[in-house]
């Protein structure tokens, strides 16, 4: 198939690719002219190394197969997976269509061969733009070299944070998606595409320890941490809940997703302990109602 959706995931990110996943096909008018493929990182053997380490803005740094974000390379995977044909549009594993990513695949792209939004000031940078999710014209892309480039952040001929800025790219080769297309924590009439970006506060971990690096100035101040800077929050929209776990509900009625295999990721502290009681609360909820 000429056009597909890459959503990145690692295990305690799988459920959230799995919700994404079935987003993208249930919001569509045309689910059938697009694949869907979830990107585990665990069949990247060279992502799952100890030991390595990474130059990351000119600091070398531990990689840590474990990092609750160690999937961001695969971002770059696409155009290879496709053989350098068609089109991809690539995300993480916490943004949810809640319109038609088709769309996306119909645009036109003016000779540009990666789309993305731009975040202007984020990270200090007046021309950064967000890979977290990228339209990418495969054909157009011959030198993302998926396995070259691991060989390169690897060996410290290349650095990360250069790498998934696209700061090696010319600028003239990126154009600027809409922010509806990867609206960053809100939830509006004209979003097309929400990243729940704001880890602390994803709808399906409430109340879970916290799971990725808490960047401390001091060791003693973790022990000072209370309790409710180590777990995640409620959400402050309850309408962003809803989506993640009407969409869910959808999934365990379907069939797509077992209530067993819930109980498994409520187990594994992937996803909040009362998921049953939440798919149950939001079963039915439609966006226009809110």
């Amino acid at each position: 198939m000429a056009n597909a959706v890459f959503i990145q995931a690692n295990p305690r990110q799988m459920l959230g690719a799995r919700i994404s996943a079935y987003s993208f096909r249930r919001n569509s008018a045309a689910p059938d002219s697009f694949a869907v493929h979830i990107m585990d990182v665990r069949d990247h053997p060279r992502l799952m190394e100890a030991g390595q380490t990474i130059l990351r803005a000119g600091h070398v740094r531990e990689w840590d197969p474990d990092d609750l974000q160690s999937f961001t390379p695969l971002r770059f995977l696409p155009p290879q997976a496709l053989g350098f044909d068609g089109r991809a549009v690539v995300t993480d594993p916490d943004v949810f269509a809640v319109g038609d990513v088709a769309e996306l695949f119909a645009r036109e792209l003016g000779g540009k061969p990666v789309w993305a939004v731009p975040r202007l000031g984020h990270n200090g940078r007046a021309d950064y733009v967000a890979t977290s999710v990228m339209l990418l014209d495969c054909a157009r892309l011959p030198d993302w070299q998926f396995d070259r480039d691991l060989d390169h952040l690897f060996s410290h001929r290349s650095d990360y944070v250069e790498w998934i800025e696209l700061r090696r790219e010319n600028p003239a080769n990126i154009g600027h998606l809409e922010p509806e297309w990867n609206s960053f924590d809100k939830l509006t009439p004209s979003t097309k595409l929400l990243h729940t970006t704001k880890r602390r506060t994803q709808p399906w971990k409430t109340g879970l320890p916290v799971d990725y690096t808490l960047r401390e100035k001091g060791g003693l101040l973790e022990l000072l941490r209370p309790f409710r800077a180590r777990h995640y929050q409620q959400h402050p929209d309850s309408r962003q809940e809803a989506l993640v776990y009407s969409l869910l509900a959808e999934m365990v009625e379907g069939g797509e997703l077992s209530r067993a295999e819930l109980e498994a990721e409520m187990a594994a502290n992937h996803v909040r302990h009362d998921s049953l009681q939440m798919v149950d609360r939001w079963r039915g909820w439609e966006l226009a109602a809110a």
